[in-house]
């Protein structure tokens, strides 16, 4: 099973190349440019410098949310728009999840984080065991408030990834001393997470289906919050008149 995976849900942007749970490549970017202009371009030259085609590909993977709305919608689309030409399987997993899978082989909780904006992060919480992690939590977006009571009542230590680890590092660790800050490389979203994730999806069964896949960006984008509190409030407005 060679696997392209595409990770696009945070500033930074990345394509991973695996063969059977074998990590052949990874090109990762984080320098502000717009995924929609380097997402393909990275993952054509992977493909060429890793001696592989489009054509050798037999799977796709992408991180499918929480994050970046747009950026998630560029990965979902990206990974989507690939698999269809050549009815490929097409997985999305969780971004949280991938995160946590990346870290590699720590032993102790994993809190994958990232910054929701509004004091609060999208969050999971797994146990890791030799590089395997197992879900606590589903994923959630909840205050970092919240979040320090759940973390204040684990034992041993609390490994935090994805970009919002160093604002809860920052936050928290003053009243959660097990929090750690592993190496700026383990740390944030990798799409080999999400390849890896994707090979196991298929060993188990999983079809990998395209047309279900959609993004999972787990609350409303501001501007739907917002057309939703105009809504509410023309309603306030009629039912004072009436």
């Amino acid at each position: 099973m060679l696997t392209l995976a595409f990770e696009t849900s945070a500033k930074a942007a990345s394509a991973a190349l695996t063969e059977d749970s074998r990590l052949l490549g990874e090109s990762y970017l984080n320098t502000g440019l717009t995924h929609s202009q380097t997402l393909l371009v990275m993952a054509q030259d992977l493909l060429k410098q890793c001696g592989k085609t489009p054509a050798d590909v037999t799977a796709l993977a992408v991180a499918a949310g929480p994050g970046s709305f747009t950026g998630v919608r560029i990965g979902v689309a990206a990974a989507k728009g690939f698999a269809w030409g050549r009815q490929l399987p097409c997985y999305g997993v969780s971004t949280l999840e991938a995160m946590a899978v990346s870290l590699g082989a720590y032993e102790g909780t994993v809190c994958a984080c990232m910054d929701a904006r509004r004091s609060q992060v999208y969050n999971a919480l797994f146990a890791a065991e030799k590089g395997n992690p197992r879900r606590i939590t589903q994923d959630r977006a909840l205050s970092l408030e919240a979040l320090k009571e759940e973390l204040k009542a684990l034992s041993g230590p609390i490994f935090l990834v994805g970009d919002g680890s160093p604002l809860t590092y920052r936050t928290l660790s003053g009243e959660v001393p097990a929090l750690v800050l592993p190496p700026e490389h383990r740390m944030h979203q990798r799409a080999v997470g999400a390849a890896l994730l994707a090979e196991r999806l298929a060993a188990e069964g999983d079809p990998g289906d395209a047309v279900l896949l959609t993004p999972n960006y787990l609350r409303l984008s501001q501007a739907e919050r917002e057309r939703l509190e105009r809504e509410s409030a023309q309603r306030d407005q009629k039912e004072e008149g009436t």
